[in-house]
């Protein structure tokens, strides 16, 4: 792990995150905490309605906008966090944060796949759901909220190591 750390600190990016100056760092800071924020209020939103919350709103409602906008801040957050990190990624080799939050973006991912692959979330524009396909939904719901959660937590504490 430490030789792929220095390598990215020892980059074009991280020489430029380095170089250009305290604002480029800040800036960058200030755009990986808008994509978090993006991407965990959509999908706080839409996990809150797997688990039964607001059910006289239709999932094809809630999940049509809100899985648009946490791509985007998912992409938004990789990016600037790949910034963030080349700034001076050897430090982080052994804050055990770090590779807490990576892996739960890494399950939190898994768990979107397994959701996608799931009948129910294919059919759910489509038709109503059964309790049982409503009930495996929430289970996915409940899980990507402990993830993310975790991610979220971790990356705080990341800088307090």
């Amino acid at each position: 792990m430490y030789e792929f750390m220095a390598r990215l600190q020892a980059s074009a990016l991280g020489h430029a995150m380095r170089e250009s100056g305290v604002w480029t760092y800040g800036i960058v800071n200030l755009v990986h905490i808008l994509g978090v924020a993006s991407l965990f209020g959509a999908v706080l939103i839409l996990d809150l309605r797997l688990l039964g919350l607001w059910d006289n709103i239709t999932l094809p409602a809630v999940s049509k906008p809100t899985v648009r906008v946490a791509a985007t801040g998912f992409v938004i957050a990789v990016v600037s966090g790949a910034c963030l990190l080349a700034t001076k990624a050897t430090e982080y080799v052994d804050n055990p944060f770090l590779y807490i939050k990576l892996s739960a973006i890494g399950l939190a991912l898994l768990n979107v796949a397994g959701l996608s692959c799931l009948p129910a979330w294919k059919q759910h524009r489509n038709r109503d759901l059964s309790s049982r396909e409503r009930a495996m939904l929430a289970m996915f719901g409940g899980i990507s909220l402990v993830c993310w959660l975790t991610a979220i937590s971790a990356g705080r504490m990341i800088g307090y190591w």
